[in-house]
């Protein structure tokens, strides 16, 4: 059993640090890897987004409205998508279709947070699909196709 003054790293994980500035020799002399001259050849450089003492381009952009941090992103289908999918025979209208499906069948690229059915374009297969939400347009065409809409989106309880 090894004990703790014995250990060691394994071989070849590390390295020794590359000692700069020490002569030509070395191959990290002179000017120690940092190029020749100018502000980033100093040390203490921070110039990531300075522009000299002009008000910085960030700052001079409006800023408008609120941005959450963890706000959902959903992919969008629309009602064309899916019915070009069927003619193509991608994908099986006779069968459950969820976001797994959409994505094999190429419809979505990745389902992010969820998959949103909207309704442009018209819809003449009779559906059984289930997505994270839909709007009413979307949830309107599917009802009036004879098919079945689930959503898994949960809803707000409602205040008392």
């Amino acid at each position: 059993m090894t004990k703790l003054n014995e250990l060691s790293p394994a071989e070849g994980s590390t390295k020794n640090r590359m000692r700069v500035g020490r002569g030509p020799g070395s191959g990290k002399g002179k000017t120690a890897g940092r190029g020749v001259k100018g502000q980033k050849a100093r040390s203490g450089v921070a110039v990531a987004g300075f522009e000299g003492g002009q008000m910085p381009l960030h700052m001079r952009m409006p800023k408008r409205g609120f941005n959450s941090l963890n706000r959902k992103e959903f992919a969008e289908v629309n009602f064309w998508r899916i019915e070009q999918a069927i003619a193509a025979g991608k994908l099986d209208p006779k069968k459950a279709i969820d976001a797994d499906v959409l994505v094999a069948a190429g419809i979505v690229r990745r389902a992010k947070d969820g998959v949103r059915l909207l309704g442009k374009g018209e819809l003449t297969s009779k559906l059984d699909i289930t997505v994270h939400s839909a709007s009413v347009s979307a949830r309107a065409a599917v009802e009036k196709a004879g098919g079945k809409l689930t959503t898994t989106k949960k809803e707000a309880p409602a205040e008392a």
